[in-house]
């Protein structure tokens, strides 16, 4: 009799881990780097790569193959059930920004500095006059 007592306690305890006890309180886990747009819109091609890593922390996956990609993962769950997920994905070329792909990154990443450094400098010569400092500010004297 003891046993069968014993057998059917261990079975209904066993059930409960399978169904789960009704009324129990999961609560959220956030795991990764928590990126939002804002941090991934201060992103600019040519930024280095402690920069990066300034305004994102340290990534949580760097490739062990490809040293030049970072991945940046973020999860919310529930339990077993996913909330939400994000990632980003920074690229590099020797120790300079190149690209940035993913859920967080801005549309038009790369866009304000897509012309040249050629195309820049003939857009904006150097020769031309510079503005009139404020009243009351000293200039030097050209020479």
């Amino acid at each position: 009799m003891r046993i069968v007592l014993i057998s059917l306690a261990v079975a209904l305890l066993s059930a409960c881990g399978f169904v789960g006890f009704p009324g129990v309180y999961k609560i959220n886990v956030e795991q990764g780097n928590i990126v939002t747009p804002e941090m991934a819109a201060q992103l600019k091609p040519g930024m280095t790569r402690r920069q990066v890593k300034f305004i994102l922390g340290t990534p949580l996956i760097q490739d062990t193959f490809d040293q030049n990609r970072w991945d940046y993962l973020y999860t919310k769950r529930n339990g077993t059930k996913v909330l939400s997920e994000a990632l980003l994905t920074v690229q590099f070329d020797g120790d300079l920004l190149v690209n940035v792909t993913g859920d967080l990154a801005p549309s038009d990443w790369g866009a304000e500095d897509s012309a040249s450094p050629e195309e820049n400098s003939a857009a904006q010569p150097s020769d031309q006059a510079l503005p009139e400092p404020p009243p009351g500010i000293p200039v030097p004297p050209s020479t």
